[in-house]
């Protein structure tokens, strides 16, 4: 191979390798290493007009969706497989997309940044399609804001 080609594909992966972090980090602005540790996190709104995390449940990385409008935490079949949880029981729900059933479960420990929670409920939604959904038996523990395009998650203390 020509020295010429060699460097030429070179370049192109290292832009392509740029322009794949860039959008990453417009797409998901909340990754774990830049939410600090402190009692309150701020999260900035997605292009898509959600608000997006990374997460620790259990101590393991999670990606979440954060759902005001979710009564509780709601986890997709695959999470719950890597996080090797063990339902409880299963029970009827009535979601946007209908009843189902979900599988109740209790999480150790949930966690953004530093604002974290224990022992909370949890379902396990066999038909949920991302990973998470991160409801109010989480940020119900919480002071939780909205404001221009962030929201805030303060931990409260009891």
């Amino acid at each position: 191979m020509p020295k010429n080609t060699f460097f030429s594909i070179l370049v192109w992966l290292a832009l392509a390798g740029l322009i794949y972090y860039l959008a990453d980090n417009i797409q998901n602005p909340n990754k774990l290493n830049r939410l600090g540790d402190g009692s309150a996190v701020v999260l900035k709104r997605g292009l898509d007009g959600h608000y997006r995390s990374e997460a620790l449940i259990n101590g393991q990385k999670v990606n979440v969706l954060v759902d005001t409008g979710a009564t509780g935490v709601a986890i997709s079949q695959n999470v719950a497989d890597k996080l090797k949880l063990k339902s409880i029981n299963a029970i009827r729900t009535n979601t946007a997309n209908g009843n189902s059933i979900g599988y109740m479960v209790r999480l150790e420990s949930v966690q953004i940044g530093g604002v974290s929670a224990n022992n909370v409920a949890a379902m396990i939604a066999p038909g949920l399609d991302g990973d998470v959904l991160l409801g109010m038996s989480f940020l119900g523990r919480m002071d939780v804001r909205l404001y221009k395009g962030e929201m805030t998650i303060k931990q409260i203390e009891n």
